[in-house]
Parts: structure tokens; C-alpha cells; sequence
């Protein structure tokens, strides 16, 4: 008990030991998760094989996992194209950070700044609604003849198609901020950067999670479409240069590894929303 000005007192009150009964049913969930997502994977590959087998499509068409399996093996030792599997997973990821990382850097305090100032808004917002609609496709030509087939093109493609996303995902967030809360701190005397800073920037966090989650997605799409075109390395490139020479089951180990990396970024950043967003609970 701990005595306080004119008498009054204030009561320590115990925090109760966490249930360790809570943490088992989260690790059987996750456990029950994971199963259930391996499930759903082994019954693919084995549908996949019995199509294979089955000789609905040719084999060139249509590779059984096997034969995609040993293609992915003989990439990985020789490489293809004249570039090693690790070269080319390096060099995507490394556009797809650069790209992706800018897009939150400058979208996020755009979004702040739109929500926040009318002025700002009514400024950026015909040209956020006239970039967003147009396909990532119809930018490379320009950003090829402007630019070349260098780095810069593809992190400003990825760049240009992913910070719309994040925009919008943080003004949604702002605007998604409880009034009632801002009455009760405005109430209480705080300042506009105390409102900021502790109410509105928190409120729109897993807004603005949710919109990195969808955006690099939008990236992946936006770095394929840019290697397909305008790179001589890169995953991208590499189904396309598998497909032209009708390698069939190249392509599809670009896929799968663009799919698995895309998955493994996006787990990244829900981890980190759930670090940083404990509130919002664990997905």
C-alpha cells in the first residue's frame, strides 16, 4: 500500500501467475495449424502425381512432382541459363527489399500526412487514384528507355505499384482511430502530438500491417512482370527464359520458389505485426 497526498491510499493488486494451460491450447492451435496446412499440401503433390500419371495432359505439358523434384536438384547444383538458383533467388529478394522497404518509408508518412492535412490530401489523391488503377506492366517500357535494365527500374517499378497500397492502408487506419478516444485525451490535456503519438499512430498499426501484408504480394507480382521483360537474372527471368525453351518443369520450380519466398516475407511481416501489435492477437 502506498500513501498519497491528503491521506489516500492506493492498493498494489498482484498480477496472477500466467496459466501455463493457456500456452498448451496456443501450441496445440499452432500445432493443429501447421498439421493441417501439411495435409493440405501432401493431398496437392498427390493429386498433382495422379493427373501426371493418369496422362490427362502430355509430360512435357504436365511434369509429375518427381520429375520437378530433379529438375529443382540439377538447377541447384549447374545452375540455368548461365546463373546459379542462388544467384537468382539473391537478386530478387534484394529488389524486392530495396522496392518494397521505399514503398513503407515514404508511403506510411504520406498516408500520416494525407489523413492528418486536407491540403496534403487533396494534393496527392488524384494522383494516388490515377497510378493506381494502371498495371505495373504498362510502367516498364518508360522506366526501361528512361532508366535501362539496370536496378533502378525494378525498385521503382515495385516502388510505384506497392505504395498505393500502403497509402491507403494507413489513411484507413488513421480514419479507423475511435473518436471517443481522442475526446478523452483531449479531455485529459494532452497535445496534438501526445493524441499522435500515443492514440492515433497505434490505432492505425494494424491497418497499416495489414496493407505490408497485401503490398508484398503486389510486389512479387510487380518484380516478376519487370524480370520478365527487362533482366538477364532474377526468378522472373528465370521462368521466362525456362519457358521459352519449353521447360516445362523449370517453370514451375520458379513458381514454387517465388511462392515460398513470397510466403515466407509475408509470414515475416505478421510476426512482426504481432510483436509490435500484441493488442490486435496472433494470427
Amino acid at each position: 500500500m502506498r500513501a498519497l497526498p491528503h491521506g489516500k491510499t492506493i492498493k498494489h493488486r498482484m498480477v496472477p501467475p500466467r496459466d501455463p494451460r493457456i500456452k498448451l491450447r496456443r501450441v496445440r492451435a499452432s500445432m493443429n495449424s501447421y498439421g493441417l496446412t501439411a495435409a493440405v499440401l501432401v493431398i496437392s503433390v498427390a493429386i498433382w502425381q495422379a493427373v501426371s500419371m493418369a496422362g490427362i495432359f502430355p509430360a512435357f505439358a504436365l511434369p509429375s512432382p518427381v520429375a520437378v523434384w530433379v529438375s529443382f536438384i540439377d538447377i541447384l547444383r549447374n545452375g540455368y541459363g548461365g546463373q546459379t538458383l542462388i544467384s537468382d533467388v539473391l537478386i530478387s529478394c534484394f529488389r524486392i527489399v530495396i522496392g518494397f522497404v521505399g514503398a513503407i518509408a515514404i508511403g506510411v508518412p504520406i498516408g500520416l500526412m494525407m489523413s492528418r492535412n486536407k491540403i496534403i490530401f487533396d494534393l496527392i489523391d488524384p494522383l494516388l487514384q490515377f497510378v493506381r488503377p494502371v498495371p505495373p506492366l504498362a510502367y516498364i517500357p518508360l522506366l526501361v528507355v528512361w532508366f535501362g535494365i539496370g536496378e533502378l527500374p525494378k525498385a521503382i517499378l515495385i516502388l510505384v505499384g506497392t505504395i498505393p497500397v500502403i497509402i491507403i492502408g494507413t489513411m484507413s487506419g488513421v480514419k479507423s482511430t475511435p473518436p471517443l478516444r481522442i475526446a478523452v485525451a483531449r479531455t485529459l490535456g494532452a497535445t496534438n502530438a501526445q493524441i499522435f503519438r500515443k492514440i492515433v499512430l497505434p490505432s492505425a498499426l494494424p491497418e497499416i500491417f495489414t496493407a505490408m501484408r497485401v503490398g508484398i504480394g503486389v510486389a512479387w507480382t510487380c518484380l516478376v512482370a519487370a524480370e520478365l521483360i527487362a533482366a538477364s537474372s532474377g526468378l522472373g527471368w528465370l521462368v521466362q527464359f525456362a519457358g521459352q525453351a519449353l521447360q516445362v518443369a523449370v517453370v514451375i520450380v520458379g513458381i514454387v520458389i517465388i511462392g515460398v519466398i513470397g510466403y515466407a516475407m509475408e509470414l515475416v511481416i505478421r510476426k512482426l505485426e504481432n510483436w509490435i501489435v500484441p493488442w490486435r492477437g496472433h494470427d
